[in-house]
């Protein structure tokens, strides 16, 4: 059973969707693909995927619009405009997103799991490491994490809203009480070696959070797994089930 939600988000300034699916069972955000809305991993079969997850009550599944990657794909405003738009969307992930999925939870502290694939992956990482005291787990899939040059911008044009919304970049400068509830979290990034896959970005990122001290792991699928939706219908249920086990 699927329930859309929409309202209008005073940190982005527009109208935001929030799907759902499932009834009862550990809430898990899925984010969509750069330039994708809430509905589009139905859409490629990633919710069908997890149909035994859902009927099971083992999860239930949220996703949003990706308001950011949409502005940064369409060339919304300037580079910087679209710089402020990524950290106002994981203030708006944050704030309004979470409380959404805890009021429909009916339990207003209850955590998070992320999931999401390239760019989605680089956003769930970031909502754990932003906000570990509400998303527990990341389950980051084929994931591109520096995204700097898809910004039509010098490297001097890098604002602080893109530092520290940039996983890679913000999580060396963590420190006290944040980076000690981080390292109670475990961020997961599966990456295949196929057809545009770039499995560096993953190791890249692995390191990042492992010189800080944060439990996470880079799992291998070798040369057969692409960078394409069967590659994450197959990567999400096999983790979930793992998790909620």
């Amino acid at each position: 059973m699927k329930i859309v939600d929409r309202w209008r988000s005073e940190r982005l300034g527009r109208d935001v969707t929030l799907a759902r699916w499932g009834v009862q069972g550990r809430p898990v955000l899925l984010f969509p693909t750069a330039g994708g809305d809430a509905e589009e991993v139905e859409r490629f079969g990633l919710v069908g995927a997890n149909e035994a997850l859902l009927a099971a009550g083992k999860v239930k599944l949220y996703s949003c619009d990706s308001v950011a990657g949409k502005a940064l794909l369409s060339r919304e405003g300037s580079a910087r405009h679209q710089m402020w738009l990524q950290d106002q969307f994981h203030r708006y992930v944050r704030h309004e997103v979470a409380a959404a999925i805890r009021a429909d939870c009916r339990t207003p502290d209850i955590e998070i799991w992320t999931a999401g694939a390239s760019i989605g992956a680089l956003h769930s990482i970031a909502a754990v490491c932003r906000w570990p005291d509400v998303f527990a787990r990341a389950c980051a899939m084929s994931g591109t994490y520096d995204i700097r040059r898809f910004y039509d911008a010098r490297p001097d044009e890098f604002s602080d809203d893109f530092w520290v919304s940039s996983p890679l970049h913000f999580v060396p400068t963590l420190a006290g009480q944040h980076l000690d509830v981080l390292r109670t979290r475990f961020i997961l990034m599966p990456s295949g070696e196929g057809r545009a896959e770039d499995i560096s970005e993953s190791w890249a990122m692995a390191n990042t959070l492992g010189r800080m001290g944060v439990p996470n792991r880079v799992d291998n699928w070798g040369q057969d797994w692409h960078h394409d939706w069967v590659t994450w219908r197959k990567m999400l249920p096999q983790v979930l089930d793992e998790w909620t086990r």
